[in-house]
């Protein structure tokens, strides 16, 4: 009888124990190398300063900081410091549109007029221009002349935005040619609004970054998160200089200050964990500590390849799906991702890539004009990358 007793404790206590955390799997000696070769840069004087943040198996296995979020001012970066993630916007509003979709509020076969009566006009001699083209880049929309300022100047409502980029004429027939379209996405920004009756900015916020806990990501800055913001600097003549007015949301140290346009292509501002929550959402079939945004059926059809055969993205290799970039064949592996990847980067460096088959998430935060910053998003890339040992 004591013998069965104590048994019966054994047991009880194995049943009661905390599981064993999980472990990333990765090499921490490659991954410490990191933060020394972001600092290189910081150093050359090339970049200003950088997050970076690798998460595998839902574990963050590395998270670091180096150069200034301010240079004049010498104030550090820090881990917790927000950033401007320009299009890095793009994929959230694609999930807000793949949202009212799984609420059968809207089909992605629906021509866009639908919602927009004003692009009945703006018809193509084969088709309407879709939802799915706006999400897939291929739907020819071309801004006028007129607002091709407004991810800058920012002086316009996203419904007046929008009513002038039924004016153009397409570029090209829907579905025919792929061409990153900026202002597709805008339209997309319009018809959350049109559909939920929300202003854009207020819909993301309420159906996607309260519930993944993404306090620290916003259109218009509130007052008391802005001495977290990492300024924007252009690198000329191998030197950086400050970012003025004529930069892509306007002067950075001006914070958004009287802005209309949320810039669903292009307007929010981010933390590297805070990006993580989102991306692990993506990586984990549409839920994130409890919440469920999309169906696991809906995050497959958006990182699917989507534009077949068009030669599509801006690095060989790579398709699109809806909303993000897709790694589609051989060429586009050369940063060490898998087939079936997919991520989306921003004008002023910032970058995320999901790979499902490595169970693994990278984030890059930088602020910096000039787009991609290939020395430096291939080093932590390909570093990150090169960690997984199992």
């Amino acid at each position: 009888m004591k013998r069965s007793l104590a048994l019966l404790a054994v047991v009880v206590c194995l049943w009661a124990a905390p599981p064993e955390p999980q472990k990333p799997g990765m090499d921490a000696a490659r991954l410490a190398l990191i933060p020394v070769r972001m600092k290189a840069f910081v150093d050359r004087g090339t970049l200003p300063g950088a997050v970076t943040l690798v998460a595998r198996h839902g574990v963050v296995a590395r998270l670091d900081a180096v150069g200034y979020r301010n240079l004049e001012a010498k104030q550090p970066t820090r881990t917790d410091s927000i950033f401007q993630i320009m299009s890095m916007t793009k994929p959230v509003t694609a999930v807000g549109i793949m949202m009212l979709m799984e609420e059968g509020r809207l089909a992605l076969s629906d021509p866009v007029e639908k919602y927009l009566p004003e692009f009945h006009s703006l018809q193509s001699a084969w088709r309407p221009i879709t939802i799915r083209d706006l999400m897939t880049h291929t739907s020819g929309v071309n801004p006028p002349e007129m607002v091709r300022n407004i991810m800058s100047t920012l002086d316009l409502t996203l419904a007046e935005a929008v009513s002038y980029y039924a004016q153009a004429p397409l570029e090209f027939e829907p579905g025919t040619r792929w061409k990153y379209s900026n202002a597709g996405i805008a339209v997309l920004g319009r018809i959350i609004e049109v559909v939920s009756g929300q202003p854009y900015e207020r819909f993301i916020a309420e159906r996607i970054l309260k519930p993944l806990g993404m306090t620290d990501s916003f259109f218009f800055p509130p007052a008391d998160k802005i001495n977290r913001i990492a300024l924007v600097y252009t690198l000329e003549n191998g030197k950086l200089r400050r970012a003025g007015s004529e930069a892509l949301g306007g002067a950075p140290d001006q914070y958004r200050k009287g802005a209309k346009y949320p810039c669903p292509e292009c307007g929010m501002f981010s933390t590297a964990a805070n990006v993580l929550a989102f991306h692990q959402m993506m990586l984990n079939g549409g839920t994130h500590n409890g919440r469920r945004l999309l169906s696991r059926q809906s995050v497959s059809v958006m990182t699917a390849l989507h534009t077949g055969d068009l030669k599509a993205g801006f690095t060989p290799g790579l398709g699109w799906g809806l909303g993000w970039t897709v790694v589609r064949e051989p060429l586009g592996t050369l940063e060490l991702r898998s087939i079936g990847a997919f991520g989306h980067g921003g004008a002023f460096g910032t970058e995320g890539w999901v790979d499902p088959k490595q169970d693994l998430i990278q984030i890059l935060m930088m602020g910096r004009t000039g787009g991609s910053a290939p020395e430096e998003r291939n080093s932590f890339f390909t570093l990150s990358a090169s960690a997984v040992i199992d």
